[in-house]
C-alpha cells in the first residue's frame, strides 16, 4: 500500500521516499507519495525524482487497487534506493484551482436545479463538467457563473478530513453530487469541505481557501442529449 501523502496536505510540493519495487526499468512504487495519480477526472501530476544528483522525470502516474506506481523517463532506480520527489508545482496548482473551481460551480448547480455531475474532465487550458438536467436555460447558467465568481471573491476555506465509510454516512446526509455516486469499495473516504457551502466526499487536490481560484470563465454550453449538459469553463488569472 502507498501511503498518500496528498490527501491531507495538497500543498506538499517535496518529499523523501523509498523505492519498493521497478518494472521494465520504468514504472516505479514508492512506499509514499505526494503525486497525484489520474482519476476522477484529474489528470496526473509531473515532476521528478532525485537520487544522489541523478534526475528522473516522471512522466505518468497511475493507481492500481492500494497501489500508486510512477512511470519514468529513463532507468537506474532500484528497489531500496532513497529518492527526493519533487512535483511540478505550476502544472499541479493550477490544476488545484481547476478542480476547487468545479466544486464552488457544481453546488450552485446543484442547489439551484437539481442537477447532478454525470462526468467531468479537468485541464489546464479548459475544463467541462456534465450534468443530468432536464430544463436546459443558458441564459441561467452565465448567472451561475456570476454566483460561482462572487462566491470566490469573498472566499470560504477548504478543510480535508479523512473518515470511516460508516461514520461520514451516518454523520452527513449528502456526500457526493455525483449521479453515479462513490464506490462501495471504498472503506476510509476523503472530505473536502467548503465552510458553509458543503462538504463531499473527493479524492483530488484542493486549495486552501476558494479566493484562490481568482474567478472562472463560461466558456462554451453543450446540448448532450436527453437531459445531459455540458459546461466548458477556465481560469481567470
Amino acid at each position: 500500500m502507498t501511503e498518500v501523502l496528498y490527501l491531507l496536505d495538497c500543498y506538499l510540493k517535496e518529499f523523501e521516499a523509498t523505492v519498493e519495487s521497478v518494472k521494465d526499468d520504468k514504472y516505479v512504487v514508492l512506499d509514499k507519495t505526494a503525486f497525484y495519480p489520474n482519476a476522477g477526472g484529474q489528470p496526473y501530476d509531473t515532476g521528478k525524482f532525485i537520487k544522489d544528483g541523478e534526475e528522473f522525470n516522471v512522466v505518468f502516474v497511475a493507481k492500481f487497487g492500494d497501489v500508486i506506481s510512477h512511470e519514468i523517463d529513463n532507468p537506474g532506480l532500484k528497489p531500496g534506493d532513497k529518492v527526493k520527489g519533487v512535483i511540478d508545482w505550476d502544472r499541479r496548482y493550477r490544476l488545484m484551482r481547476m478542480h476547487t473551481a468545479a466544486h464552488v460551480i457544481s453546488i450552485i448547480i446543484e442547489k439551484d436545479a437539481n442537477a447532478l455531475i454525470t462526468g467531468n474532465q479537468l485541464g489546464l487550458d479548459k475544463s467541462r463538467i456534465d450534468f443530468n438536467l432536464e430544463n436546459f436555460d443558458r441564459e441561467k447558467f452565465v448567472d451561475y457563473m456570476n454566483k460561482a465568481n462572487e462566491m470566490i471573491k469573498k472566499g470560504a476555506k477548504v478543510n480535508l478530513y479523512l473518515m470511516p465509510r460508516e461514520e461520514a454516512l451516518q454523520k452527513y446526509e449528502r456526500l457526493t453530487n455525483l449521479a453515479k455516486g462513490f464506490s462501495e469499495d471504498i472503506k476510509e473516504i476523503r472530505l473536502v469541505e467548503i465552510e458553509g457551502v458543503t462538504i463531499e466526499a473527493c479524492g483530488g487536490t484542493h486549495l486552501k481557501d476558494i479566493s484562490e481560484i481568482k474567478g472562472v470563465k463560461l466558456l462554451k454550453l453543450d446540448n448532450k442529449g436527453k437531459n445531459n449538459r455540458r459546461l466548458y469553463y477556465t481560469l481567470v488569472d
